[in-house]
């Protein structure tokens, strides 16, 4: 039977860590939790019930994810974010693959979001996660902060079960990270040379809006699903708009 190696990185997390590192009791073989200094409680919940408590000061949500997994003593690894945590059913569908998890290059699962009041059927869901994988043939990548698995095979197969994601509890807190994430994304645009002009935060973020509420259905998610489809709209809108200011802005410094 593989062992599992559970990585998780956190910064003030207290209200929400030890309900995720509580979901792991029983299926992962070893806690790791990588914080990035918190001056909350979070470093004391996480020594109750981790292996490994390391203290890192943050590197970038891809290049904090992968410090994490060097750090397991494992192969196997089960990445989660603190806001996460496995339902009972996405527990027993892991123990039940356990001496079989070689039969795949990794595993996805289902994300179901809690989103302030409600969960969210449609709009956010199915978010097709890959978060059991071997860190010897996957790693994190992609583009800061929309971080993902990259696998060297292609069989991915998928467990039974919803992880929990316990996202937003209020408007406030998705508006913060709304600036939060589109200043790190505009940032990204730019150094990585991504393509834009002056009408990409109104089409981005248009097609957004008509995915998530028209083709995913998610006005069947009631008042939650309309303020999740335009919030998200938002968040598209000022991330192509930041980098065209910020392009404007390199661009006087030069003159």
């Amino acid at each position: 039977m593989e062992k599992i190696s559970a990585c998780i990185i956190s910064f003030n997390e207290e209200k929400k860590i030890e309900d995720c590192l509580k979901s792991l009791a029983g299926i992962a073989d070893e806690i790791i939790v990588v914080d990035s200094n918190s001056s909350d409680n979070t470093v004391s919940i996480a020594k109750k019930y981790a292996d490994k408590v390391i203290l890192q000061d943050f590197l970038g949500y891809i290049e904090q994810k992968n410090f994490a997994i060097e750090q397991a003593s494992h192969d196997w690894i089960l990445s989660l974010d603190c806001d996460e945590r496995l339902s009972p059913q996405l527990q027993q569908s892991i123990i039940a693959i356990k001496d079989t998890i070689n039969r795949a290059d990794a595993w996805k699962m289902p994300r179901k979001t809690f989103y302030v009041y409600r969960w969210l059927n449609h709009c956010w869901y199915p978010d097709l996660k890959t978060r059991l994988f071997n860190k010897t043939t996957a790693h994190w990548g992609g583009t800061n902060p929309h971080d993902h698995i990259i696998t060297e095979g292609n069989n991915i197969r998928q467990l039974d079960g919803d992880l929990y994601h316990y996202s937003f509890d209020s408007i406030s807190d998705h508006l913060k990270t709304i600036d939060k994430f589109t200043e790190i994304g505009a940032q990204e645009l730019i150094k990585n040379n991504k393509p834009f002009g002056l009408f990409s935060p109104i089409t981005h973020s248009s097609w957004l809006f008509i995915k998530i509420y028209i083709l995913k259905r998610g006005f069947l998610d009631g008042f939650a699903g309309l303020v999740v489809a335009t919030l998200s709209f938002m968040h598209v809108f000022i991330k192509y708009s930041k980098a065209i200011i910020m392009k404007k802005q390199q661009a006087e410094r030069g003159n």
